[in-house]
């Protein structure tokens, strides 16, 4: 009797059960994960979140001599800088598929993989093609890793889901920022090749492969077979006809496009101002770190609020502030616009951590994460570069920096919608 009334409260929607930390819908597997396995879930998940921006950010960091070395065009290298959105949105649709026939873990073992590949080949690919090549393989790892973590995470952490949203989210902040101000040292200390700069980082993806080695082999058999009777019972709902599912989508494609212009065009912006190159350096460094503390604590409170609108509101004036900073006095209060806008840029784990809240099964959360970042990715594509034709034809940051604090709004807008307490399946 005990055990049929805990496989009831386990089997219906989280926030419906008090006892449990997380307001988070669930289905739970059969039983819960051996100690061992946990741990080594815990070691994948943190190597695979410190895997999925190196390889963009250590390539901004020695682009200069990168398109020496290849003789690439200032156009190829434009092209460059805009494929990893591309890259994203094309393939982190397939994720959910491929985790369906292979498993979770076996698809994130081969992204591991396919990052340790693209990175160790690209530096020596002899051409553009071969380097860009190369890229897109790494790329590729990257964006079913990115889809599957939310469903890494709901399977063997049900209840736990902003923890661990958290812990993967200030990880992912931890290797952006180190491979952004490490890069550069190393390749000095290492002889001065940038190719062996850019190189080195496979070492630490090679490291990635091996806890999902293990991790592949856990087909969670119970945990389909659960997912399976549930979709024979009840159809899966069209994430199309969701307007959660497209305010999440729209709210993930607002931030990343602040994101993607904050990282690409804040340090010329400070430059232009009159700060040190040096000072500018450091001020982007400054904003990408506030990710590593902020990123673990907004998930765990966003998991013990009823909605999630007001902390979307609260960095969305974050940010706000921060750009209207940038507009009227870039250069007196450098400091303070830098610590805003990384505080603004915490809206990705929470739309990380909203993914894991706003469907009730592992395979829906599998769904609503390839949408959301799928169709995000392709929205954020357009601002930087719509930024970089503002700042080429009116000669100056007013614009593009009107533009980049117009876009909060609507980002607060969707978001807010985002974050109410419902799910996807709610639309059926």
């Amino acid at each position: 009797m005990q055990d049929e009334t805990r496989t009831q409260t386990l089997t219906e929607p989280q926030a419906q059960s008090p006892a449990l930390t997380d307001r988070t819908a669930v289905v739970a597997p059969d039983r819960r994960p051996a100690v061992w396995l946990t741990r080594l879930v815990v070691v994948g998940i943190v190597l695979a979140a410190l895997n999925l921006r190196p390889a963009i950010t250590s390539l901004g960091a020695l682009l200069a001599e990168a398109r020496v070395g290849l003789h690439m065009s200032g156009s190829v290298a434009g092209v460059l800088t805009s494929v990893p959105p591309l890259c994203f949105a094309v393939f982190g649709i397939a994720a959910p598929r491929l985790a369906r026939r292979f498993g979770p873990g076996a698809v994130v073992c081969a992204g591991m993989a396919a990052i340790a590949t693209g990175l160790l080949i690209r530096p020596f690919a002899g051409g553009t093609a071969g380097f860009l090549a190369a890229s897109a393989l790494a790329l590729m790892g990257i964006a079913v890793s990115n889809v599957l973590m939310p469903v890494i995470v709901k399977r063997y952490f049900p209840d736990r889901v902003g923890s661990m949203t958290g812990l993967y989210s200030m990880a992912l902040a931890l290797g952006t920022s180190a491979a952004a101000a490490a890069t550069v040292p190393m390749t000095e200390a290492l002889g001065g090749s940038w190719r062996v700069g850019l190189g080195i980082w496979a070492v630490l993806a090679v490291l990635a492969v091996l806890p999902w080695i293990g991790l592949a082999r856990d087909r969670g058999a119970a945990d389909r077979s659960t997912l399976a009777a549930q979709a024979h019972d009840s159809p899966a709902p069209r994430i199309t006809r969701s307007p959660t599912a497209w305010a999440l989508a729209c709210f993930f494609g607002l931030q990343a496009t602040g994101a993607y212009i904050t990282m690409g065009w804040m340090p010329q912006i400070f430059r232009d101002a009159g700060v040190p190159a040096g000072t500018a350096g450091v001020l982007l460094a400054v904003t990408m770190v506030m990710g590593v503390p902020l990123a673990f604590v907004i998930p765990r409170l966003a998991t013990r609020m009823r909605t999630q609108g007001p902390i979307v509101v609260a960095l969305g004036l974050c940010g706000l502030t921060g750009y209207m900073g940038l507009l009227f006095a870039p250069a007196a209060g450098a400091w303070a616009w830098a610590l805003l806008l990384g505080i603004s840029n915490c809206a990705f784990p929470l739309a990380l951590t909203m993914i894991g809240m706003r469907s009730r099964t592992g395979a829906g959360v599998g769904r609503l994460s390839a949408f959301a970042q799928s169709t995000g990715y392709l929205i954020s594509i357009p601002g930087p570069l719509l930024v970089g034709v503002l700042y080429q034809h009116s000669g100056g940051w007013d614009l593009p920096i009107a533009l980049m604090a117009g876009l909060i709004v609507p980002q607060m807008a969707v978001g807010v919608l985002a974050g109410r307490d419902r799910t996807i399946e709610d639309a059926c």
